[in-house]
């Protein structure tokens, strides 16, 4: 095995063990519950099982539909179809800003007609884009990513806000069941069908000779995942849980304010700005970064992507299980203080790979990062559950993303060629980090 592998492995037997160590620990606490008689019935464990594992199932073939896919956009309209290079840089342009103008409605719309709606009309839109890839025709590949951009928007808010408000309205917390745990659980299963999913899509891709078959195939679990949240999914609104009425007027214009005048859901907006535009950026990047810190001789024989991409997996599920471990296990760091370091150890890395032009010091700080990733969503997700209220939660996902997607059309708009460009690039995000760590550590971590 060659050095990549060898991180690979050391990174699954990480986690195994780590998971290992997980599941002792809920061992332990179950015994601590029974023995202190505070044991949910069975029936309140069954209904809180089974919520759990309809939730995981549609959000698993989402976020698989969507891994499918990711690999293969730029090539498909590159390679494939040969448009030329800010051909497609228009397109992925596109799907950012229709992300960012339709954030401002779509969470609004999903609070008024319904979550489990906005969940179909997710499937639906992000088909159509998917089928856009069977044509050669640039207007419909536009279309196509106005499509994508809109399914973004509808994917990072309406799934979310209708787990929360769910967990909520059927208080599962008394049924044993945590959020904290569920978002963890999210991202290690999100992990493991990021590596699945990327191993299926090159088969596809081989098999079929075409990149057009990943798509394809990202259509099929969305189908499955329409069928499954309109058979077992129930719906709720916004405002459901506190008034239960369907038809209460509500509008962007007041989860604005609502963002504008609580500081703690805008220090919640400036950090998810920083770190997924720096995780955004950091896709686009990393691989001509690592290209450019290659030793002459070596760079004979060009990179292991896939594996590469395997250990990013590895180090996010690694992440998921730290932050299980540290905060729903054994509860020794409070959600905005491990945020607040998060940010820290995230900055660290990103400037270590600037100052320290080594590939394989480059490679683990990169890993560092992409840990830093596996315990950042389960954070936010809680802190998110937390703070936003369960009547305006989708409009307020919604409209958070709009700044997170200008800064990435920004960015991509001022692109330039070259390793001095992407080390400024990884600078200017390391410093927004530790900006963002200092804002977190004021205001949420109190």
């Amino acid at each position: 095995m060659g050095f990549y592998e060898y991180n690979f492995a050391f990174l699954v037997v990480l986690c195994a063990v780590l998971t290992w160590r997980r599941h002792l620990r809920n061992v332990e606490v179950a015994a601590e519950s029974d023995s202190e008689g505070d044991t949910p019935s069975l029936s309140q464990k069954a209904e809180a099982g089974k919520f759990t594992k309809l939730f995981l199932v549609v959000y698993l073939l989402v976020m698989g539909a969507d891994w499918l896919q990711g690999p293969y956009v730029y090539a498909l309209y590159k390679d494939e179809m040969g448009y030329p290079e800010k051909t497609v840089a228009a397109l992925f342009t596109t799907g950012f800003l229709s992300g960012a103008v339709s954030g401002y409605y779509v969470g609004s719309l999903a609070d008024r007609y319904g979550r489990r709606t906005a969940c179909l009309i997710f499937c639906v839109t992000y088909s159509v884009a998917c089928f856009s890839t069977l044509f050669r025709s640039l207007p419909l590949l536009f279309l196509g990513r106005v499509f994508g951009g809109l399914s973004t928007s509808l994917m990072y808010s309406a799934f979310e806000s209708w787990m929360v408000t769910e967990f909520h309205k059927r208080d599962l917390g008394r049924a044993g069941a945590s959020l904290s745990t569920i978002f963890g659980t999210m991202t290690t299963m999100n992990s493991i069908v990021a590596i699945v999913a990327g191993v299926f899509s090159e088969w596809l891709v081989e098999f079929t000779g075409t990149k057009r078959a990943p798509f394809m195939a990202s259509a099929g679990c969305l189908a499955v995942a329409f069928w499954v949240i309109s058979t077992y999914w129930s719906e709720n609104y916004g405002d459901s849980a506190d008034t239960g009425d369907k038809k209460l007027e509500s509008s962007p214009t007041s989860a604005l304010m609502t963002v504008l005048h609580d500081k703690r859901i805008m220090t919640i907006g400036l950090a998810s700005c920083f770190f997924e535009g720096s995780m955004y950026l950091f896709v686009f990047f990393w691989t001509p970064f690592m290209e450019a810190t290659r030793d002459p001789v070596a760079a004979t024989v060009s990179l292991p992507y896939g594996m590469i991409f395997a250990c990013f997996m590895g180090s996010v599920m690694l992440g998921s299980q730290i932050f299980n471990l540290l905060v729903s296990s054994w509860g020794l760091i409070s959600h905005a203080r491990l945020l607040t370091s998060i940010f820290a150890i995230a900055s660290s890395s990103l400037l270590i790979s600037v100052v320290y032009r080594d590939e394989r010091l480059v490679f683990w700080s990169f890993c560092c990062f992409e840990a830093c990733v596996g315990m950042y969503f389960p954070s936010i997700g809680y802190l998110k559950g937390r703070i936003i209220e369960d009547g305006i939660r989708a409009r307020v996902y919604g409209m958070l993303r709009i700044p997170l997607n200008i800064l990435v059309v920004v960015a991509l708009s001022l692109i330039k060629e070259g390793p001095e460009y992407r080390a400024t690039v990884f600078m200017a995000c390391s410093g927004l980090l530790l900006f963002a760590s200092g804002v977190l550590s004021s205001i949420l971590a109190e």
